[in-house]
């Protein structure tokens, strides 16, 4: 029997299914639209080949902290004080500080005493020797001039036996700090040391009617006993021989 076929259509059946094959692979071996063939050779190139170590310097240099401050401390208390007192100079105590504590004349020689001994025998304080008490107390008045004159009297016991500090730093019994030394001397340690942190002033304004002018009396001055101070009805002239600063 004859073949009836023609022969073109052989040719016409391969070429059509060729280019379809050739879709398929395509879209079947891709993978986010690149084709097989370059995953495949892509695949040996790693990130972790890609990434450089960066050198490191052998010179490293290190900055040398600034040495820490010396702070002299006057501790001040009263009658009844002595618990509070000696509260408050374990809370601020520092190797590298000065303190000295007052107790003044209105406390009882056995509660005076008692702060001394403490003082004296504490072992720290006794190893170092950086504590010291005012046995001599004086009576003060606060807000009277004689408050100043213990404040300049400790100053000058820090100075004459404290050695070298930076800052004078006045406290009652009553204070408690908020950080501790080892902060606070840090925290210091980049501040410059001739820095004061009173702020004085010549041009009294206000002042020289309502501050210099008056007539304050301190009772510490002449009693034995601690009284308030007082004002008397007489007023003086601004003194001309020094000049007055607030």
């Amino acid at each position: 029997m004859p073949n009836c076929q023609p022969k073109w259509i052989l040719p016409l059946a391969f070429g059509s299914i060729f280019p379809l094959f050739l879709l398929c692979f395509t879209t079947i071996a891709s993978f986010n639209g690149v084709p097989l063939l370059f995953l495949y050779r892509s695949s040996y190139h790693f990130v972790e080949n890609q990434l450089k170590p960066i050198p490191v310097s052998t010179h490293i240099t290190i900055s040398t902290p600034p040495s820490p401050p010396r702070f002299a401390y006057l501790i001040s208390g009263s009658a009844g004080n002595g618990k509070m007192l000696r509260r408050m100079l374990l809370a601020i105590y520092h190797p590298l500080n000065q303190y000295t504590v007052h107790l003044d004349r209105k406390a009882s020689p056995a509660e005076r005493q008692t702060i001394e001994q403490f003082v004296t025998d504490y072992k720290v304080f006794k190893e170092v020797g950086n504590v010291r008490m005012i046995t001599k107390a004086n009576l003060v008045t606060y807000r009277g001039c004689t408050m100043v004159a213990n404040t300049l009297h400790a100053a000058a016991i820090m100075l004459r036996e404290g050695g070298n500090w930076d800052w004078f730093i006045n406290l009652s019994a009553s204070d408690y700090p908020l950080v501790t030394q080892d902060d606070l001397l840090h925290i210091f340690s980049y501040v410059p040391r001739d820095l004061n942190f009173i702020d004085h002033t010549s041009k009294m304004g206000w002042k020289a009617g309502q501050r210099a002018k008056p007539v304050i009396i301190d009772p510490a001055l002449y009693n034995s006993k601690k009284a308030e101070v007082f004002w008397i009805t007489q007023r003086r002239s601004i003194p001309t021989a020094f000049k007055l600063f607030t």
